[in-house]
């Protein structure tokens, strides 16, 4: 529940390449770094695609809150990660020109691209499985 409460309060904060904090901008990544770092006091890897690496692996009809979601969206798979909130909807750090916001899976742009998901809540010592409840966002609206 902490984990998408404290995404959701980052919405609007501007997109910037190699961006790990609030203050100076995040990139996707930064995001789950920040997110996960400043919720459950853990350091994760830097780019989404060491970020693919970790965790179990989750079946899109299986995901919970707090999952990683991974997308090709520069040529390469893994090039895209955000945080899967329940209902269909993630919050990412998209573009330069942009701000994190909350996008849907389902949408033509991001279902062509999906390449899978990761869990790291209940896997990862750090992060207990009573930590987030599944699909805890799917009314939560920024």
């Amino acid at each position: 529940q902490d984990l998408v409460i404290y995404a959701l309060g980052l919405v609007g904060v501007r997109y910037r390449y190699g961006g790990e904090t609030p203050e100076g901008g995040l990139d996707c990544s930064g995001l789950v770094r920040h997110v996960f770092g400043q919720v459950a006091g853990i350091a994760l890897p830097r780019t989404s695609k060491e970020l693919a690496r970790i965790g179990e692996p989750v079946v899109r009809t299986d995901l919970r809150a707090g999952d990683l979601v991974f997308f090709n969206t520069r040529g390469f798979a893994y090039s895209h990660v955000g945080i899967f909130l329940g209902d269909g909807r993630f919050v990412q750090a998209p573009s330069r020109g942009s701000a994190v916001a909350i996008a849907d899976l389902g949408n033509g742009y991001w279902s062509k691209r999906y390449n899978g998901a990761r869990r790291l809540v209940g896997v990862l010592p750090e992060l207990p499985a009573d930590d987030v409840p599944p699909a805890l966002a799917a009314s939560a609206t920024p």
